[in-house]
């Protein structure tokens, strides 16, 4: 039986991620973790494949993952039993298409860049509840589609400023199976609450969703009395640069150290060589790293226990002409080793 603790789910019998996948685009296959995607595709038009334009590429990115996933675990699309997929286009199309396709049923989220932890904490609940057998969790962003929608289109050529951070051109799936089933366990989920600190400025998403990231650690490990350094790893995405470094000091005031904690925008991308200005954002940042990294050093048994947040900032392009401040949220989703530690 699964136990509440506050705004925690503690899983008595841990569902598991079965199989993941990741894809990525070409800039992605120019960063540090290349090696860890599933798919690396050159031209993230998928023009050749017959796509008619950036939104259509979007999905094709997650229809690619989604079926990468589903050939790993040796299961068809029939097989699955629920969805649970977003993205960060109007109304969630890349998503309810790529879904339109797979023929599965289908629950569409947005928690903007948290939308793979949003979705892992429900697919994990209804796992672990027995509600669903086969669930399929996913998320994606591209960049081009992404900038058309929220900022300026691309031939613009508007100059980005350095608190920006790039949209990443990916996509993370992952099958999500009841407790006895082999694969990295779930151990417990944590709702976030929205956070609302005033900013306003579209090109520091870090500082908007500093606060959420923060909001979350700090319920967890005050209904645990829990420290950082009970993990082997801190992940959060995507802050970038900016956000990581305020997310530090924070938590330094609070009284915590996060010398084990890496952020998702800072780990897909190199920031010193690539020109992505203060490191990777979007659904399919922290999707991808999971996928890319996280799951697979958790399955070697490098990590033991890893704690997962994504971040978003919760504002529409309306909202934000209308002078609107950006609201963030944070989930997060704790991970072990195969076949280690149900939580005490």
């Amino acid at each position: 039986m699964s136990v509440r603790r506050k705004d925690t789910i503690v899983f008595e019998h841990p569902p598991v991620i079965s199989t993941w996948a990741a894809v990525g685009g070409k800039r992605e296959g120019e960063g540090p973790l290349a090696a860890g995607f599933d798919l690396l595709v050159e031209d993230a038009s998928f023009g050749p494949e017959g796509c008619s334009g950036w939104e259509s590429a979007e999905t094709m990115l997650q229809s690619k993952c989604a079926k990468i996933c589903l050939r790993k675990a040796g299961i068809s699309a029939r097989e699955v039993t629920l969805a649970f997929a977003g993205d960060l286009q109007a109304q969630c199309t890349a998503s309810a298409y790529a879904m339109r396709a797979l023929g599965v049923p289908f629950a569409g989220l947005y928690g903007a860049c948290s939308t793979m932890a949003e979705s892992l904490c429900l697919g994990a609940a209804f796992a672990g509840a027995g509600y669903s057998e086969r669930t399929l969790v996913m998320t994606s962003s591209h960049f081009c589609a992404a900038e058309r929608q929220f900022r300026t289109p691309l031939t613009y050529g508007g100059k980005r400023t350095t608190t920006a951070q790039w949209t990443a051109t990916a996509a993370g799936a992952c099958l999500l199976r009841p407790a006895g089933a082999e694969g990295v366990p779930v151990l417990s989920v944590t709702f976030g609450r929205v956070q609302d600190y005033g900013v306003h400025d579209i090109n520091n998403m870090g500082a908007a969703m500093m606060p959420a990231a923060a909001s979350t650690l700090l319920a967890y490990f005050h209904a645990f009395d829990a420290a950082p350094q009970d993990f082997d790893a801190i992940l959060t995405g995507d802050l970038g640069e900016v956000g990581s470094e305020l997310l530090h000091t924070q938590m330094r005031r609070e009284g915590y150290d996060l010398s084990n904690h890496w952020d998702c925008g800072c780990l897909l991308y190199d920031t010193s060589r690539q020109n992505v200005q203060a490191g990777g954002s979007g659904p399919g940042c922290s999707a991808a790293v999971l996928c890319a990294r996280v799951l697979p050093r958790l399955q070697r048994g490098e990590w033991k226990r890893v704690l997962f947040l994504s971040t978003g900032a919760l504002m529409s392009q309306t909202t934000f002409l209308q002078g609107e401040s950006i609201p963030g949220i944070a989930h997060a989703v704790e991970l072990g080793a195969p076949k280690e530690g149900e939580k005490a």
